[in-house]
Order: C-alpha cells, then structure tokens, then sequence
C-alpha cells in the first residue's frame, strides 16, 4: 500500500481533542441557601422540600446520570463494515469529567480507502435543558432531515468538503433520549479517485452507528 499524506483536515481529526464536560448544576441548598425570616417555623410541607433526602424535580428528570462506555457502544459488526481495517475496540477521548461526556473513535485506511466514525455520549441536567440543546443544534447545521425510529428524537445531514481537489463526505447524527445527546460523526475520502463516498452510503452508515449507540446508552439506563 502506498504511504500518503493525508489532507490536513483529516489528519487533524487523528490527534486526539480533550473534551470539555459541560458546567455542573448551581447549588440550590446548603450554607448559602437563605435562612427562614426569624420566628418563622418551616411548615411540614417546607421541612419535606427541605430534606435533603427529598428527590428535586430536576433530579427525577434526569433519566441518565452517568454516560456508558462509548467504545463499546457500537458493535464490532458495525465497526468492521464501516471503518474497514480499524481496531474494533476503539479509541477514547480524554474528557474533563466522564460522567457528563463521553466519546471514542475508530479510524482506518485500507488501501485507498479512509474512514472515521467517532461517537459522543452528553448528558443535560433535564429533559428540557437536552431538549434546547438539541433544537440549538439542529438550527446550526440545517438541511438534513429528522431520523424517526431512533430516541425521543433523531436528525440527520451530510455534506460535502473539497480540499487541495480531495472530497470528504461527512454525516452527522444527533440523537436526544430523555437528557441524553448521542452524537455520531461519520466521514470517507478515496486518496486514488480524489471522490468522496456517495450521500446514501455515509448517512446510512451514520444511522447504523447512531442506533447502535441508542441500543447502548438505553441499556445503561439506571434503575
């Protein structure tokens, strides 16, 4: 196989990228709580909200509390098919704080043939808050299209990149399941025709992956 040099863009996304964790939860008790007016006594009903043992309704929102094991969320199947000559057991990516984001990668060329499929689990303080985030991001990369049958709610776009007159056709799946984000990004190159893989093979590559991922993360669900 003849050593290339690859296109900048895509050897950039070979370094592997620290990630940053979204920002915690603002502390809603504790010794800077307020303190009741004097000679006020805390109803029954106050005394239950108080307690700490008390679930907050943010808390019985947040149907994930920790994000699973990325590398292992896509089965090797899937991995073989898409990225052809990568180690299935993938790569994660460091991250400041596993618990709220999670992501791994597998990426190969096999002869000409180059392939990247990377996977990122997010979790959002609540269903609303993952909501948002998912409408945000929709609205930033418009013209795709929604993805029924995966999650609370799938999307989907593809598009097309040429540099130094090589293509790159990237896919990108976002998926929102209660105050979960799974985000799987999917791209190709052919270094000999210079061509990029066709539409249809990189979003339904991206689909495969991004329903693996769902299948995943739902089995990690506590309780």
């Amino acid at each position: 196989m003849p050593s290339l040099p690859l296109p900048l863009a895509l050897t950039a996304r070979l370094s592997p990228v620290a990630v940053l964790a979204t920002a915690g939860w603002a502390l809603t008790s504790g010794p800077f709580a307020p303190a009741p007016a004097a000679g006020h006594q805390p109803s029954v009903a106050e005394t239950a909200t108080g307690s700490p043992s008390a679930p907050s309704a943010t808390a019985a929102s947040r149907t994930y509390t920790a994000a699973p094991a990325p590398c292992g969320s896509i089965t090797r199947k899937t991995v073989t098919a898409l990225v052809p000559g990568a180690k299935t057991t993938g790569k994660e990516i460091p991250s400041t704080d596993t618990k709220l984001r999670r992501t791994c990668s597998w990426n190969a060329l096999k002869g000409f043939d180059y392939r990247w499929l990377d996977v990122s689990f997010e979790l959002m303080e609540s269903n609303q808050a993952a909501e948002k985030e998912y409408q945000q991001r929709v609205t930033e990369k418009s013209g795709g299209g929604d993805v029924p049958g995966v999650g609370d709610s799938g999307y989907s776009v593809v598009n097309l990149t040429t540099e130094d007159k090589q293509q790159t056709r990237e896919g990108v799946v976002l998926v929102r399941v209660s105050n979960a984000l799974v985000v799987v990004t999917y791209n190709g190159s052919d270094f000999e025709t210079k061509k990029a893989p066709s539409t249809d093979v990189i979003n339904k590559g991206a689909i495969k992956a991004a329903k693996d991922a769902v299948t995943a993360l739902e089995g990690s669900r506590s309780g």
